[in-house]
């Protein structure tokens, strides 16, 4: 019974937000039903303590989300390649954002040796992260430490991946955007870490092997 009313209070609180939202601006959903045109693409991951427009600051409508379990863009993902290309053809953001977070499930899976079952082939592409980088990784003593620069590691190569993507190549050399980022959200004081990618270095070393946007 405590589920359900749980489960109730949800439309009691909607009902709520709605009064509260008309009354601080009787024209806000007349401009929110409007055609969104938000400057930012979120990648995040799942994690229910983590929203985008909350710990970015933005209102509705100013930042366009997709999440999935530990923020992965894989290459053959067509929910993630979906909304990248809508993002960049359609919404013409100017910065893609791959936001990670400490304390991530996904990736604290990915570092035990267990078979987790339809999980396996997904956190595969974390386990493919720490692969590349470890060295560095099995080089930090404390697993804690170690979990967290894994953390940062995969988010450095998601932005990767989403440079490889033709749609981001062409726009960003025709007209200077998209770029990308990657960040982490700090869940033990509500930090967001910009981890400073140069998008730009990594656009150039990513094009001499993943180059989409010559003419065959």
């Amino acid at each position: 019974m405590q589920i359900q009313e749980s489960y109730q209070k949800i439309f009691a609180e909607n009902k709520k937000w709605v009064e509260k939202k008309n009354k601080e601006n009787p024209d806000f959903f007349a401009h929110l039903v409007k055609e969104q045109n938000p400057e930012y693409l979120y990648i995040g991951c799942s994690d229910s303590r983590v929203h985008a427009n909350e710990i970015m600051g933005l209102q509705p409508g100013e930042v366009f989300v997709h999440r999935n379990i530990a923020n992965m863009v894989v290459n053959n993902d067509l929910n993630v390649l979906s909304v990248i290309n809508y993002a960049v053809e359609y919404l013409n953001v100017k910065y893609i954002i791959v936001c990670g977070h400490y304390n991530c499930g996904g990736i604290k899976a990915a570092m035990q040796p267990k078979d987790l079952g339809i999980l396996n082939p997904w956190l595969r592409n974390v386990r493919d992260v720490y692969r590349l980088h470890e060295k560095e990784l099995d080089a930090i003593p404390d697993m804690k430490d170690r979990y967290n620069r894994l953390v940062e590691l995969n988010v450095y190569e998601q932005c990767l991946n989403v440079i490889k993507t033709a749609e981001v190549q062409k726009s960003y050399l025709e007209s200077g955007y998209p770029r990308v980022a990657g960040w982490v959200y700090d869940l033990n004081d509500g930090t967001l870490i910009d981890l400073n990618i140069d998008f730009k270095k990594e656009l150039d070393h990513i094009r001499k092997i993943y180059d989409l946007t010559k003419e065959k």
